[in-house]
């Protein structure tokens, strides 16, 4: 700093940014002073100075900074006695009149502040101790201010840090409507600032950009990354078979993790539903992994240096990422209510269609994994500094890994190879009687030719999408068509399948 703006400092007329003093002994003095400052009541945004040295008509009072007050004075900022602590400089200006000792505080966002359990506040040119209504406002300023993590300003980063031109190209036209956007002339910091990831009283990004948009968001939060690991065996002490990192910003891992699991972790294999029909099963459903990881993404904590962790095993999938519920979200009224860590990552994912916030993500992974025929997914909501879910296979996968060919044999020998050439024999004397029928009245012939005895519910049960309506209709048409009998009655009877196929090679 130089004498000329020493000068200027000392002339701010606004006194409840300065305080003057030609003391080099009182520490109680200072630190009051500090801590002030640091409140800001005013909610200037400017900082405040403590200027040692000086009296107070603004005349140097011609003292010696020497090194040993320079360490005291800088120590006040970590010794303890003012939480949360200061951001605060110290520097010697010397002048011809003598030395001042300038210290520079800029006002904390978490507020109150206190030195030694009390919150000092200056009122005009005087300091003073706060009145709880005082506390209050400061306490209420500081929520109102910082409402989550992702909003507060990174002091260290430029707009060099972040991809300005995947904001101006990509985001902001699914952000802003296209007619605001053409007529917005303002410029770039502060149509970022609107979206809440500028800073304009520090002129820095806010957390969010760097999450979303920066160019190494983690060179200023660790942990910021996904650590996937595929382990041999059901525990993570077995053999590690793969690993990858998934490092950047969320703009560009998102799309490179959505590729991952749907190429690198889901498998499917073919699941016979009725006689003639079949159905992909896949080891994880695609989506459910997809909801859980991008969920992961939105609600972790970023200020952790814990990474997400995505651990596949044998026969299930653990995700794992920082940070327990948050907010009004608590074990007890989990997952019927939401709450947003990080609530502007979680709009900017859900404008690039990420997410949809309708708070109903669980349900849905649940619902999939019942269609897909695995378990439900387990949640671990009681830890305090993290947030689990576990993703089972489906119960015949581990069956299909060990036994693979007792289950391909029992699968498609049996079910699929007689259950064709059945169908095939049905169609040709079908087709030499010129009578046409629907494929689901091909796959109830089938079925009661194999099991004659088995009831119209066991056939509406082997396959969850067949209804009790459609068979009944179904097997009368084909009653009226003299295809299919009943023969003696509900209990003891069976079903003839009016079609000779004795002399068929194919059977």
């Amino acid at each position: 700093m130089t004498k000329e703006e020493l000068q200027k400092i000392i002339a701010i007329d606004e006194g409840f940014r300065i305080e003057l003093t030609t003391s080099k002994s009182d520490m109680d003095k200072f630190q009051e002073a500090i801590c002030a400052f640091a409140n800001d009541m005013p909610g200037s945004g400017k900082k405040g100075y403590l200027l040692i040295g000086v009296y107070d008509d603004g005349k140097i009072s011609g003292m010696k900074v020497d090194d040993a007050l320079m360490k005291r004075i800088s120590g006040i900022r970590s010794d303890g006695n003012i939480l949360p602590l200061p951001v605060m400089t110290t520097e010697k200006v010397q002048t011809d009149e003598g030395d001042v000792l300038v210290v520079e505080v800029t006002p904390s966002f978490d507020t109150p502040v206190r030195y030694r359990g009390r919150t000092f506040i200056r009122i005009g040119p005087r300091r003073d101790i706060a009145s709880a209504e005082e506390e209050r406002i400061l306490a209420e300023r500081c929520a109102a201010s910082l409402p989550t993590y992702d909003t507060r300003p990174c002091r260290e980063a430029t707009l060099d840090d972040i991809d300005i031109d995947t904001i101006i190209k990509e985001y902001l036209p699914k952000a802003i409507d296209a007619e605001t956007l053409a007529t917005d002339k303002r410029p770039l910091n502060e149509q970022l600032a609107s979206l809440r990831l500028f800073n304009m009283q520090w002129d820095c990004p806010t957390y969010a950009a760097l999450i979303m948009f920066g160019k190494n968001p983690r060179y200023f939060m660790p942990g910021a990354y996904i650590q996937f690991v595929r382990f041999k065996g059901e525990t993570n002490g077995g053999e590690i078979l793969n690993e990858r990192r998934f490092e950047g910003c969320l703009y560009k891992i998102l799309p490179l993790l959505e590729n991952f699991i749907r190429d690198g972790i889901v498998t499917k294999r073919p699941v016979p539903i009725s006689i003639l029909r079949e159905k992909d099963v896949q080891n994880y459903p695609y989506k459910v992994l997809r909801e859980l990881m991008m969920n992961a993404m939105m609600h972790r904590d970023y200020q952790a240096n814990m990474p997400t962790r995505l651990y596949q095993y044998d026969h299930h999938i653990e995700i794992m990422n920082p940070g327990g519920l948050y907010g009004q979200a608590r074990p007890e009224n989990f997952p019927h209510v939401n709450d947003y860590r990080n609530s502007v990552v979680a709009e900017m994912m859900k404008n690039l269609n990420y997410v949809n916030m309708f708070n109903h993500g669980v349900s849905e992974v649940q619902g999939l994994l019942k269609e897909n025929q695995s378990p439900a997914a387990e949640f671990n909501v009681n830890l305090v500094t993290a947030f689990s879910v576990v993703v089972r296979e489906p119960d015949a996968a581990e069956t299909m890994q060990k036994d693979p060919d007792t289950m391909q044999k029992t699968m498609h020998k049996t079910m699929q190879k007689d259950a064709k050439s059945i169908q095939k024999a049905i169609q040709k004397a079908l087709d030499e009687r010129g009578i046409s029928i629907t494929d689901l009245q091909m796959d109830i012939l089938v079925y009661f030719y194999l099991y004659p005895k088995a009831t119209r519910n066991d056939y509406i049960s082997s396959d969850e999408n067949i209804s009790e309506g459609g068979t009944k209709s179904n097997i009368s048409r084909l009653q009226e068509l003299e295809l299919l009998k009943r023969k003696g009655g509900k209990k003891n009877g069976e079903w003839i399948v009016a079609i000779d196929l004795s002399n068929d090679d194919d059977i």
